[in-house]
This record gives C-alpha cells, sequence and structure tokens, in this order.
C-alpha cells in the first residue's frame, strides 16, 4: 500500500514537470522572436505535405473507374529474357516449357539478353555462343515471335564508371555491335542504357545512326524507356537535388519514341508505397507516353515480374494485375483504338506462377 502511494506520488510529479514543459514549450513558440522562422516552417510544411497529398489524391481517383471494352492485348507484347537462354545453360526442353507457357498470351518478341556492351560499345561475340541456337528453336517451335537481342550497359551519367555517349567512337562502336548482332540472326536489337538522363542529345544521335542500320537491315528498333514526369519538369528538379536522372520530359520521351519501331516503358520502381497509388500511376504514365508516341511506333508499358521490396520497389504495392489494370484505365481514356500497343513483362527469371496468372487474367488472350 505504501509503495502504491510513493509511486502515485512520483507519477503526479513528473506529469506536473510534464505539463510545465509542455507549457513552457508553447511559451517559447510563441515568442515574438520566432515569428518568421514559425511561417517559414509552416510555408515548408506546406510545400511538402499538401503536393504528396494532393498528388496522392489524385493518383487513387485515377486508378478507379470501368475498364472499356477492347482494352486487351493485340498480339503486341514482348517479355525481357535473362542471359541463360545464349550462354548454353537452357536447353530444348526449356524452349518447350516457355512456348507452352506462352501460348495464347499476346507475347511477339522476346528480348534476350545478349550483352552487355562494353563501355566503349563493342561486344565481345563470346558473350552469346548459343544464340543462333537459340533462334532457330524459336523460329521453329514458336512461329512468329520475334528474337530480339538485348543489349545495353551503364552510361557514366552519374559517376566515373560506364559508357560514355557523348563520345563520337563510343556510338560508332554501338553502331558496329549492332551490326554484329544482325548478323548473329537476330531478329532485331532492343537498347536498355541506363541511367540516361532527359534531354540527352548524344543519346539521340545513337538513335539516329541506329536508325540508319536497322532500316537497311529491316530489322527493329527497340528501346527501353525511362517513366515521363508525372508532374511538369519533375525531372529537373530531380536531378538538381539528387544528381540522379528518373524521369525524361514528356518532349523527349516523343523525341526518342520518334526514332525507333518500339519503346517500353519501364513503369516499375516507382516509389509507391500501395497498390492503388501505382496502378493509378501507371495509368497516368500510359496517358502521357500514348499522347506523344506515333501511331507508327509500337508502345509497351512494362509490368513487374519481379518480386523486391526497397525504397523504390514495393512488392505488396507494385503487383501485375495493378500494372495491368492502371494499362487499361491509360489506353481506354487517351487512346483505345490504338492498334501498336502491349505490355512487356520483366523479367522472365524472377517471374513467378501467379504472375503469369495476372497477366493473361488482366490482359487477356490473343483473339
Amino acid at each position: 500500500m505504501g509503495i502504491n502511494r510513493q509511486v502515485g506520488v512520483r507519477e503526479r510529479v513528473r506529469a506536473l514537470r510534464g505539463a510545465s514543459g509542455v507549457r513552457a514549450l508553447v511559451r517559447g513558440w510563441r515568442s515574438p522572436r520566432l515569428k518568421w522562422p514559425k511561417r517559414i516552417a509552416l510555408a515548408l510544411a506546406v510545400l511538402l505535405v499538401v503536393p504528396t497529398l494532393t498528388a496522392a489524391v489524385a493518383l487513387r481517383v485515377n486508378y478507379a473507374g470501368e475498364l472499356k471494352e477492347g482494352t486487351t492485348t493485340r498480339g503486341q507484347d514482348a517479355v525481357w529474357l535473362g542471359h541463360a537462354w545464349v550462354d548454353g545453360r537452357k536447353k530444348d526442353a526449356d524452349v518447350d516449357a516457355f512456348a507452352a507457357r506462352i501460348r495464347g498470351t499476346g507475347i511477339r518478341d522476346l528480348y534476350v539478353h545478349a550483352g552487355p556492351l562494353e563501355h566503349d560499345g563493342t561486344l565481345p561475340a563470346d558473350r552469346y555462343p548459343r544464340a543462333r541456337w537459340l533462334i532457330d528453336a524459336v523460329h521453329r517451335k514458336i512461329p512468329g515471335i520475334r528474337v530480339q537481342a538485348w543489349l545495353g550497359d551503364r552510361l557514366a551519367s552519374e559517376g566515373p564508371q560506364g559508357m560514355r555517349l557523348p563520345d563520337a567512337g563510343t556510338r560508332a562502336a554501338v553502331v558496329r555491335s549492332t551490326t554484329q548482332i544482325l548478323d548473329a540472326g537476330f531478329d532485331g536489337v532492343h537498347f536498355d542504357l541506363e541511367p540516361l538522363i532527359s534531354d540527352d542529345r548524344d543519346y539521340l544521335s545513337l538513335l539516329d545512326d541506329l536508325g540508319e542500320l536497322t532500316r537497311a537491315r529491316k530489322s527493329p528498333l527497340s528501346v527501353a524507356a525511362h517513366q515521363i514526369d508525372p508532374l511538369p519538369a519533375l525531372h529537373r528538379v530531380n536531378s538538381a537535388v539528387t544528381g540522379r536522372g528518373k524521369w525524361w520530359s514528356q518532349e523527349f520521351f516523343g523525341e526518342v519514341a520518334r526514332r525507333v519501331d518500339q519503346i517500353a516503358v519501364m513503369s516499375y520502381d516507382t516509389w509507391m508505397p500501395l497498390e492503388s497509388l501505382y496502378g493509378g500511376y501507371v495509368a497516368q504514365q500510359t496517358s502521357l507516353a500514348l499522347e506523344v508516341t506515333p501511331e507508327d511506333t509500337d508502345l509497351l508499358m512494362g509490368l513487374p515480374f519481379f518480386h523486391e521490396d526497397d525504397l523504390g520497389h514495393h512488392e505488396s504495392a507494385e503487383t501485375v494485375a495493378a500494372a495491368v489494370r492502371g494499362t487499361r484505365l491509360g489506353l481506354g481514356r487517351t487512346d483505345r483504338d490504338r492498334e501498336r500497343f502491349g505490355v512487356a513483362l520483366y523479367v522472365d527469371f524472377a517471374a513467378k506462377d501467379e504472375d503469369w496468372t495476372a497477366y493473361r487474367e488482366g490482359w487477356g488472350e490473343k483473339g
């Protein structure tokens, strides 16, 4: 009993001290000397919190609504495949299993990793020793499917290491490597050069040179593309603050799209924490991309066929189902009848059965 009373006294003393501390804090906050610091703090809070909340509400609203009839596969889809398909690890049985996996879907293009390119733009031929076997097997067992060589490298745009596109000799070497790839029998070439800062004129110059080659060879030129600014000029703000390039301007996206036969948006790793926000973001990205992609260029929206949890990618949010729904919403609102449109699945070796099921059920099968 005495112990309980002593504990009660101590608690009341702490409460009184706490109350005094709070009152002192309030008096300090009300001090005239803090007039301008308070206003600045409030302004910063408004600048940070209000746009974030507004954007979140807008994305959630963007994810709502009815799916339009006809916003399903057009038979223009693609899938990124890992290096095991050309280095000897895959066998005939794997091609048979993959053929069964994609039967009835809208997949037309396989982006098979045949690189990476060296930083100087060259490509050692021993990077893809089983390419001819794969190309022949796919053409024989899965008629109508195109096998494109997926080539990429890290660019020296955010650090000292990587490929330097401003170097004309490097760009010329990339063109020679593309000739080498087409000579090896690939149906086309798909480039993924990252991180690529928006408005990079050297990249556009490279695409111009590559386009001359691929048109002469009657082969598709395909690229993986960064996401488009969800807010005007956000890529400039992000680049200034972080020194990194995540988004492209919509104008630059259009310039790239006009130079290629196919452009696949990497619409994943979005930082979105909720499935509804991610789906709304994909719907917005789909609309932004459709607005500036020419009718004669294939536009593909990326689907996350991988499972990671980090700051940029939340597995519970970035689901295939949400990406498909967002893609269909954006397509239905912006250009419902666009024929040269599809989705691209990233990536085969990380995919689960439920990813393939969500793709089939949400995007539909080829008619």
